[in-house]
């Protein structure tokens, strides 16, 4: 007897609606999947044998075939074991074959019939929706990821038997309500009126902020660059709900997702240096999301640059010239959003006392050379600002001077951000840092002054075209800081310098 549900898994960021068809036949007992199954679904059939048997359910002694289609997918969901096992139970007559049609089913099977919730399972419950399955059954881990889907009426049984009950009329399943809790108010822990001094520093971060630019910092150590740092998310804007649910979808197919649903704050990724380039782009077999996207939308931190490798480093060129990543395999060519704000530091010389008042730097030329060196050209290019933070004194760390909360400037890069949104929207974009060289020369004048300065620069500088559109967009930045509706001459200089002081590192 043939019979068929409705599974799912993932390719990409996106769902993949799968049709398990069943067929039962006399035979010699035999249990085959087809239609290129992972071994996590090749596995499937013992978990599917043992939690129909636990769960008081008869399975068949005849030869059973199952496909999942289309067959041309890489299947690599354990979440298919539900929609198999409600397959064979239909197919063998145990439950009526066209109920089960109405439903998506998605969840792993434990040995006794529990059910287990997966990974990934919100670019599946949207795919669902667009495929008019409106009937979502679940496992109970997954309900607050499938509630963030409008539109769906999702139902979250506890075991097998719940489900085959259900399914035969004997027993009633009520669909899973939201719950009506408002959302908590935004609590900023590490405040930037903590850093004392360092005030160059803070006005180029509420730059890089407000236009969501690159940067890099320079310093000797214990300067407060990492300090800096891990107060930029308490500056960023407030993320939109299509922000918000790009990175919930990223975070749920690499299991990262909290049982809370919705992400709200903007990710902030710290990796250690010794991260590979696989893991700092994404990769695997079937390719998954690295580091860069799963700092979509927010923000990368890069302790000490020149210590990462320079394979990890120089897949970072795509990504940030392009706000995506595309791994290639065998299997599969994914593209993956990241669209990041680069923060990164580094000492500027292996000792770190280079630029130092207090200290002697003890490296020799060649060492401060190959240090820096392991920076290259087109990767330090495509970095907006750069800011040389200097170590503080004893007066500056111990003086009252007014240090500013991360709330007012935030307000400010708030502000700064409702302009840009506003003339920017038409071309799809966010952020200044998300212009292309079409939509610098369509949306950022300079006056005549700025300029000629800017000309000066580029002859004097030796500057790339990157590093000209690059300067543009930040002095764009600055202008809507300043709620200027050009660029002026002041802006540009600020823009110049704050590309400029570090050269004499590098």
């Amino acid at each position: 007897m043939f019979a068929q549900t409705y599974g799912s898994t993932t390719l990409g960021l996106n769902g993949v609606l799968i049709h398990v068809e069943v067929d039962i036949t006399n035979g010699i007992p035999t249990f085959d999947i087809v239609g290129l199954p992972d071994t996590a679904v090749r596995e499937s059939r013992e978990r599917v044998r043992a939690a129909i048997k636990n769960s008081g359910f008869e399975f068949p002694t005849r030869r059973i075939t199952i496909n999942l289609a289309p067959a041309d997918i890489k299947k690599d969901s354990s979440g298919l074991d539900l929609p198999i096992a409600v397959g064979i139970l239909s197919a063998s007559g145990q439950i009526d074959a066209t109920v089960a049609q109405n439903y998506l089913f998605v969840s792993e099977l434990s040995l006794e019939g529990k059910l287990r919730g997966i990974t990934g399972l919100l670019p599946m419950a949207i795919n669902s929706l667009q495929n008019s399955i409106v009937n979502l059954v679940v496992a109970p881990d997954n309900v607050n990821e499938a509630l963030l889907v409008d539109g769906l009426t999702v139902y979250a049984p506890n075991t097998l038997t719940d489900v085959i009950l259900f399914l035969k009329g004997d027993h009633t399943l009520n669909p899973v309500k939201k719950d009506p809790i408002g959302e908590p108010d935004t609590v900023i822990i590490e405040d930037f009126a903590d850093v004392q001094g360092q005030f160059a520093a803070k006005r180029a971060l509420e730059i890089a902020a407000a236009g969501g630019h690159n940067v890099l910092m320079v310093g000797p150590p214990g300067s407060g660059k990492t300090m800096l740092a891990r107060r930029i998310n308490s500056i960023l804007p407030t993320m939109s709900n299509q922000e918000a649910l790009e990175i919930t979808k990223i975070y749920s197919i690499a299991g990262l997702l909290s049982s809370t649903g919705l992400i709200k704050n903007r990710p902030f990724r710290s990796p250690h240096h010794t991260i590979s380039d696989a893991g700092m782009i994404g990769g695997g077999r079937i390719p998954r999301p690295g580091e860069v996207t799963l700092s979509h939308n927010g923000v990368l931190f890069l302790d000490e640059l020149p210590e990462f490798s320079k394979a990890a480093l120089e897949v970072l060129r795509q990504p940030l010239e392009d706000g995506q990543v595309t791994i290639s395999r065998v299997n599969a060519s994914l593209s993956y959003p990241a669209k990041l704000m680069l923060i990164a530091s580094m000492n500027p010389c292996p000792c770190g006392f280079l630029t130092d008042s207090s200290n002697q730097c003890v490296c020799s030329i060649n060492e401060v050379r190959r240090y820096t060196k392991k920076i290259s050209g087109p990767l330090l290019d495509r970095i907006d600002i750069h800011i040389h933070v200097p170590r503080l004194d004893y007066h500056e760390l111990t003086g009252d001077a007014i240090t500013e909360s991360s709330t007012l400037i935030r307000q400010r890069v708030e502000a700064a951000r409702v302009i840009q949104r506003s003339r920017l929207f038409k071309y799809g974009l966010f952020c200044n840092a998300q212009m292309g060289h079409k939509n610098v020369k369509a949306t950022c004048t300079l006056t005549p002054e700025a300029q000629n300065l800017l000309k000066q620069a580029f002859t004097k500088m030796n500057l790339s075209a990157r590093s000209y559109d690059r300067i543009i967009k930040v002095g764009r930045t600055i202008a809507d800081l300043a709620q200027s509706d050009k660029i002026t001459e002041l802006h540009i200089a600020e823009a110049i310098k704050l590309r400029s002081n570090v050269n004499n590192v590098f």
